[in-house]
């Protein structure tokens, strides 16, 4: 390219500025921050319950999604090409990838206990019929039920609100969390943990508010009004004695003594926190060690079956039963999550466990290749399902009957001569 083409064609975003675009891009509302990211609710944002929330929604957020095909028995066999794919595995929303979409509708889901993903861009009227893509998701918030409706918030990108719709239910997948009795009920053991932790917060404010709650026992009854003036007096000179004083300091008389109420008191606060925790901890299947990544393989496997999994049995079969329909199903189409069970995997273990997918022909080279992060062989070999181990014994071509060997051939000729 020349010169001049090049100075033509060049484009820099802060000087190459169009008018038209300036002006768009000026339009509708402005935020300081993302206005439509997941905030938790209930005061999760100042306990330990958001760090058990993010922590499965990252785990959840994952696996991978997939619009796919099937075959008789149910089984992957590859992708389908269509937006609802694309929205799965790339980008969900102008705002979102499909992973922080789905990050979204978990930590919607566990915080709430209930989520609907709402198809905001279809390329048919979703209300009248069934034969259409969906091409944008957002999470919505539900407000209110109804008897064939729901009643959402969503976030519309085009003006940058957050607007309440009503829409059908049979549009939208409603999904509820399987562990909304440990997590969401008003009595549940989350809940509790919740307003204790709160309790926790508002006694430690007040113990670190400054105040000194002191008791000043003076040398003389309190009976009569000019006594009680006297002491409000007294009260008021330690206390401008306390505030005018660059380092605090205040003087009494011999005979007053000043008792100080605001030392440590015991309470049983910190202990049903920790037995709360515990209950938390083992009825939705995590441990500590989960939270600061020191689990082992194990303790993780437990954690996705009994955790993880059924949060995202319950979203691929409510995507899968809203935005398929029927006539898609029946071509054999489907959603699918698939999580990647050599992540959690040392890679001391690799070598045997490669060497055993492929001696068994379950995995090719060219694809263990890949779970290790290595490019594929261009070695023909290196994609067929053989077992390197053992000789395999050549083909013969289809043109006419196996031949026998010339040696065997002639040991076979003498022995029917001396038989005659």
């Amino acid at each position: 390219m020349g010169l001049g083409a090049r100075l033509r064609r060049s484009w820099n975003t802060f000087t190459n500025k169009d008018p038209t675009e300036e002006y768009i891009s000026a339009s509708g509302h402005t935020y300081s921050q993302r206005p439509d990211r997941p905030r938790l609710s209930r005061g999760n944002e100042r306990s330990v319950i958001t760090s058990i929330i993010v922590r499965m929604a990252v785990d959840f957020a994952s696996m991978d999604y997939r619009h796919c095909r099937v075959n008789d028995e149910g089984s992957y066999v590859g992708d389908v090409d269509s937006y609802l794919n694309e929205c799965l595995t790339l980008a969900a929303n102008i705002d979102q990838s499909s992973r922080a979409f789905m990050q979204d509708v978990a930590m919607t889901l566990m915080d709430k206990g209930c989520v609907a993903i709402v198809p905001v861009d279809t390329t048919d009227n979703p209300t009248i019929t069934d034969a259409y893509d969906v091409e944008t998701f957002r999470v919505g918030e539900i407000l209110e039920w109804k008897p064939a409706h729901i009643r959402v918030r969503v976030y519309d990108d085009q003006t940058g609100l957050k607007k309440d719709v009503t829409v059908p239910k049979r549009t939208v997948a409603i999904i509820e969390n399987p562990l909304y009795a440990i997590m969401n009920e008003p009595n549940s053991a989350m809940q509790r943990l919740i307003r204790k932790l709160s309790l926790l917060d508002v006694t430690d404010e007040q113990t670190a508010s400054g105040k000194l709650d002191l008791i000043i026992q003076l040398p003389y009854t309190i009976k009569s009004e000019a006594r009680r003036k006297q002491a409000n007096d007294r009260r008021t000179d330690i206390e401008m004695q306390l505030t005018g004083s660059k380092y605090g300091i205040a003087y009494t008389d011999g005979t007053e003594k000043i008792t100080q109420l605001n030392r440590a008191v015991e309470n049983t606060l910190m202990p049903q926190i920790e037995y709360l925790m515990a209950q938390v901890f083992s009825q939705i299947g995590m441990t500590q060690s989960i939270l600061d990544g020191t689990a082992d393989e194990q303790t993780m496997l437990n954690y996705y079956t009994r955790s993880i999994e059924p949060l995202v049995a319950v979203t691929v079969l409510e995507m899968k039963r809203t935005f398929l329909s029927k006539t898609a199903r029946a071509q054999k189409q489907s959603i699918m999550a698939f999580r990647d069970p050599f992540k959690l995997v040392p890679v001391n273990q690799i070598a045997e466990i490669a060497d055993k997918f492929t001696r068994n022909e379950i995995f090719t080279a060219n694809e263990i290749r890949q779970i290790v992060g290595r490019r594929p062989s261009k070695d023909p070999k290196a994609d067929k399902l053989t077992n390197s181990n053992i000789s395999q014994a050549k083909q013969t071509g289809s043109e006419g009957p196996e031949q026998t060997p010339p040696d065997i051939q002639n040991t076979k000729e003498g022995e029917n001569q001396n038989g005659k």
